[in-house]
Formats: C-alpha cells, structure tokens, sequence
C-alpha cells in the first residue's frame, strides 16, 4: 500500500455510487481499494509506471543503519 495518500473527488451519479458501494461491501472490499486498484490497473494498461515512494535525499539526512548481526 502506498505510504502516503491523496484525495481525489470524483462526482457520480447517486445511484451508480450506492451500487458500486454495495458491490464492494458484498466482496468485503471498501471503495477506496477498488478504485485504487482500477488506477493502478489503468496505468499499466497505458504503460504509465510511477513510484510509490520519493527518492528524493534529504540532505543531512543520515542513511539507515543495517539491521543484520555481524557474522561470527
């Protein structure tokens, strides 16, 4: 899941909405992850690729330390 969010709005007839709710209530799904997913389906549809987190360095920012025991 992406680690940060952006609204978008999006004006649908009242009747198409509450089916489409109902829809993804009866697939335990809410909307937001359907059309999440209708997005990211789209984009690669079009060859469109994008990133899901900035690479963008902050300088002075210290890189992460590793994790990982020294071997022994």
């Amino acid at each position: 899941m992406e680690t940060k969010s952006a609204r978008l709005t999006v004006l649908i007839d009242p009747f198409k909405k509450k089916a489409f709710e109902q829809l993804c209530a009866a697939q335990d799904l809410t909307p937001s992850q359907v059309v999440r997913q209708m997005i990211r389906d789209y984009l690669e549809q079009h060859g469109v690729s994008y990133k899901t987190r900035s690479t963008v360095a902050v300088r002075g920012a210290a890189k992460p330390q590793s994790r990982r025991k020294p071997a022994a």
